[in-house]
């Protein structure tokens, strides 16, 4: 069996139906923070291996993404916009995405497990897991459709503004990113309370 797999069944002490939660974007300088839930039936068998989204290529995250989507039960996003980030921080802004994207869901699980230290208020049973999203396969999956869903907004919002280069840094602040913002100043969507545009 998967590791991953193993892992989240005991977790659940055996109930087949798990969810993964987690987020993507919140290191960023611009753009919303894009949260993801995704319910496995752990009955059935899964004919392919995730890992933390951060750790694989854009291409392995578009195929992976396909086939989650897939084999899952059920998956949704939740977004948070840049001027909801400025209002209430980018921690309130993650936890309000992840409570969206379980909102979402036709199908409710047996448990959820979530990256992260994030407090949550469900009424199924929720277990934190540092590096979640390395450790357990529903998070993972959870972080490849989070961190694909975002970086198709950042395409798009390319578009727009083409000066900060969001194609190639999905608004993180690279040394490109920030050369930009110092040359052009910030962008409508940027996160104005964040260092680095807040100057």
């Amino acid at each position: 069996m998967n590791p991953k797999i193993a892992f989240d069944l005991k977790c659940s002490h055996g109930k087949p139906l798990v969810c993964g939660l987690d987020e993507a974007g919140r290191g960023c300088l611009a753009g919303p923070v894009v949260a993801a839930s995704v319910v496995f039936d752990y009955r059935k068998n899964f004919p392919f291996c995730v890992d933390d989204s951060k750790r694989l290529k854009p291409k392995e995250r578009k195929r992976l993404f396909q086939e989650i989507i897939y084999f899952c039960e059920d998956w949704a996003v939740g977004v948070v916009g840049w001027k909801s980030i400025d209002r209430m921080n980018i921690r309130n802004a993650a936890i309000l995405a992840i409570e969206r994207a379980y909102s979402f869901l036709k199908i409710k699980p047996d448990i959820i497990l979530v990256d992260g230290n994030m407090p949550l208020d469900f009424s199924v049973r929720t277990l934190n897991i540092i590096s979640g999203d390395s450790k357990s396969f529903a998070v993972g999956a959870a972080s490849i459709i989070a961190k694909v869903v975002r970086d198709k907004l950042m395409e798009r919002y390319h578009r727009l503004y083409p000066v900060y280069n969001f194609l190639s840094n999905k608004g993180y602040p690279t040394p490109e990113h920030k050369k930009a913002l110092l040359f052009y100043g910030a962008s409508p969507i940027h996160r104005r309370t964040f260092k680095g545009v807040s100057k």
